[in-house]
C-alpha cells in the first residue's frame, strides 16, 4: 500500500504526497481538524453535483496509511484523523486493520465503497458524508460508530458487527443493495443505544437476532421497501430496554421522547412494507404510538411470540395487510379501539396479557367487536383472557357479558337442534351469566301456574290423608326442586294438567341450577 511513498522514521512528509495530501499529513499529527471547504454551501454539500477538484481529493491509500500506519503525533499532541469537506479518491480498504487514532470525518466524499470488515477501532464518527456503500461485517469499535446524515448508495453491512457503545443513524439516508437489503446488520451488538431517528430506508432493514444493550430508537424514520415483503426484518431481536417507533420532531433530530416545542413540526415513523418482530425480547416496552404502516393484502405487522412488559399498540389502523400478536406475551397492554384493523386481519391466538391500559374510551362492546375480529373461526380463548383480565380489575359484570358473548359466538358453529336450544338458554337465562334473569322467570312460571292449578281438577289419591288444596303451594312444590313442601303427592292429576305438571318441574330444575350456578360464581368472586 506504501510502496514508493517513502516515509522516514523521523515523520517527515513522504516525497509523492499531493498539497491536499500534505495538509492532511500534518493535521494528523497535530491531531487538529483538516479542513478543506469553501464556505459556500451549494459546493460544499457532499451529496450534491458539484465536482471538488484535487485541492479538496485525498488519495484513500493515504488515507490507510495513516490510520494505519501513520507517523508519531507532535510533543505534547495526540494523533487523530479529523476531516472536513474532504474528497476521498478510491477505496478505502481497511479491512482486517486495527486502527488505533481517533477517526471523524464531516460533509466528506467518498467516490468508492468504504471496506471495514472485521477492522477494529476505537471511535469512528462520518457526519454527513456521502459514501457509494459501508462495507463493515464483523467490525469492533470499544466505543461509538456515528453515521448520522450520511448516504449510502448501496447499503451498509453491519453483520455480526460489535458496537462498545453507541450506533447512531440519525437522519441517514440508505438505499438498498442487490440483494435489496438496505442496511444488513443481523447479528450485530450494540452495547447500548442504537439511535435511528429520521432514518429513510429504501430497502429491506435487517436486524434479525441483533441485541442492543439499552434502546432501539427508530422515533420519525421511513421505512419503504416496494420491492418485497418486509420493510423491517426483526426476528429475535432483543433489546434491553425500549424499541420506539414513534414520532419524532423535525430539527431535534435527538428528540429522545422529550415533548417538543410548540409549533415543532412532527415527523411519524412510517412503515411501507411489512414489519417482523417475531420471537422479540424487549425489557421495558415496545412503543408505536401514532406509527403508520401501509401494507399490502399479503403483508404483516408480525409480532408472533414476542415479549415486553408493555406494548403500547397506539398506532394508526393500518388500511390493508394483518396484525398477527399469535403467542406474544405482555403485561400491560395500552391501546385505542381505532388502531385496531378489522374482522380477518386480526390474529390473536395463544396472546397473553394481564392488564388492558386502554387509551381513550375503549367500551365493552368494541372490545367484544376487537375479540370478535382476531376470531374468524370460534376460539373460547381470547373471550376467557379478556373475561379473565376483566375480572381481575374488579369487572365483575363486563367480564359475565365477555363470557356470554363468547356462548352466543359458539352458538353459530353449532348444529341446527343444538342452535335453536341456545337461543332459548339466552332469551330465558342468558346461559347462567345473568341468575336474575332467572329468578324472575321462576317467579313468572310460579305465578302463571298457580293461577292455572287454581281452576284444575285434583281429586285426593286417598280420602281423608290430604293437606288442604293450595294451587299457590303446590305450584312451588312441582317448581322448586329438592325442597318438599307438603303439596305433591296427595293429588291426582290428568290430562294436559299432567303434562303442565311435569313441564314445570322441568323448568324448575333448569331455572334453580341457573340461579345456583350464577350465585356460586358470585360467591367465588367475593
Amino acid at each position: 500500500m506504501t510502496e514508493g511513498a517513502g516515509i522516514r522514521d523521523d515523520g517527515d512528509l513522504p516525497d509523492d504526497l499531493t498539497a491536499a495530501e500534505a495538509g492532511m499529513w500534518q493535521a494528523f499529527r497535530n491531531g487538529s481538524v483538516y479542513d478543506l471547504s469553501s464556505g459556500d454551501t451549494v459546493v460544499d454539500d457532499p451529496h450534491g453535483g458539484h465536482p471538488w477538484g484535487p485541492e479538496r481529493t485525498v488519495r484513500a491509500r493515504i488515507v490507510c496509511w495513516l490510520l494505519l500506519d501513520g507517523p508519531p503525533a507532535l510533543a505534547g499532541r495526540v494523533s487523530s484523523l479529523k476531516l472536513v469537506g474532504v474528497q476521498i479518491s478510491g477505496t478505502l480498504d481497511l479491512a482486517g486493520g486495527t486502527v488505533v487514532p481517533y477517526v471523524e470525518m464531516r460533509g466528506c466524499r467518498f467516490e468508492r465503497d468504504v471496506l471495514l470488515p472485521e477492522a477494529h477501532f476505537t471511535t469512528v464518527r462520518m457526519v454527513e458524508c456521502s459514501v457509494p456503500r459501508l462495507e463493515a461485517a464483523r467490525v469492533h469499535t470499544e466505543g461509538d460508530l456515528h453515521l448520522p446524515r450520511c448516504r449510502f448508495q448501496n447499503g451498509i453491512r453491519l453483520t455480526d458487527a460489535q458496537i462498545g457503545t453507541d450506533l447512531l443513524l440519525n437522519q441517514a439516508i440508505v438505499y438498498r443493495d442487490r440483494s435489496g437489503r438496505s442496511i444488513a446488520a443481523d447479528g450485530m451488538t450494540v452495547g447500548q443505544d442504537l439511535q435511528a431517528e429520521m432514518l429513510e430506508s429504501h430497502g429491506e432493514l435487517s436486524l434479525r437476532s441483533a441485541k442492543i444493550g439499552v434502546s432501539l430508537s427508530l422515533r420519525g424514520a421511513r421505512l419503504v421497501n416496494p420491492y418485497s415483503r418486509l420493510a423491517l426484518n426483526a426476528p429475535q431481536l432483543t433489546v434491553e430496554r425500549s424499541l420506539y417507533l414513534t414520532p419524532a420532531g423535525v430539527g431535534n433530530v435527538l428528540l429522545s421522547g422529550t415533548t417538543p416545542a410548540r409549533g415543532t413540526r412532527i415527523q411519524r415513523f412510517e412503515c411501507q412494507g411489512g414489519l417482523r418482530l417475531d420471537d422479540g425480547r424487549f425489557g421495558d416496552a415496545v412503543d408505536l404510538e401514532r406509527a403508520r404502516f401501509t401494507l399490502t393484502d399479503e403483508q404483516e405487522l408480525s409480532l408472533r411470540r414476542l415479549q415486553t412488559p408493555e406494548l403500547r399498540f397506539l398506532g394508526e389502523r393500518p388500511a390493508r395487510g394483518t396484525v398477527v400478536l399469535s403467542g406474544a406475551r405482555v403485561v400491560n397492554l395500552m391501546d385505542r379501539a381505532d388502531a385496531w384493523p378489522g374482522p380477518g386481519r386480526l390474529h390473536m391466538g395463544g396472546f397473553s396479557y394481564e392488564n388492558l391500559v386502554p387509551r381513550g374510551p375503549f367500551p365493552l362492546n368494541e372490545r367484544l367487536e376487537w375479540v370478535a375480529a382476531a376470531t374468524a373461526e370460534y376460539n373460547p380463548e381470547p373471550y376467557e383472557r379478556l373475561a379473565a383480565v376483566l375480572r381481575t380489575g374488579g369487572e365483575d359484570e363486563d367480564a359475565r357479558e365477555v363470557l356470554l358473548a363468547k356462548q352466543r359466538r359458539r352458538r353459530e358453529s353449532l348444529p341446527v337442534a343444538a342452535k335453536l336450544w341456545g337461543y332459548v338458554q339466552d332469551w330465558t337465562v342468558a346461559y347462567g351469566y345473568r341468575p336474575g334473569r332467572a329468578a324472575v322467570w321462576m317467579a313468572v312460571l310460579w305465578a302463571a301456574s298457580s293461577v292455572a292449578f287454581a281452576h284444575a281438577s285434583h281429586p285426593p289419591l286417598k280420602r281423608g290423608e290430604h293437606p288442604d288444596w293450595n294451587p299457590a303451594l303446590f305450584a312451588l312444590d312441582l317448581l322448586l326442586p329438592v325442597i318438599d313442601l307438603g303439596q305433591v303427592g296427595f293429588w291426582q292429576l290428568s290430562g294436559g294438567w299432567q303434562w303442565l305438571a311435569a313441564a314445570i318441574v322441568l323448568l324448575g330444575w333448569i331455572l334453580a341450577t341457573t340461579v345456583a350456578a350464577g350465585a356460586t360464581r358470585l360467591l367465588r368472586r367475593s
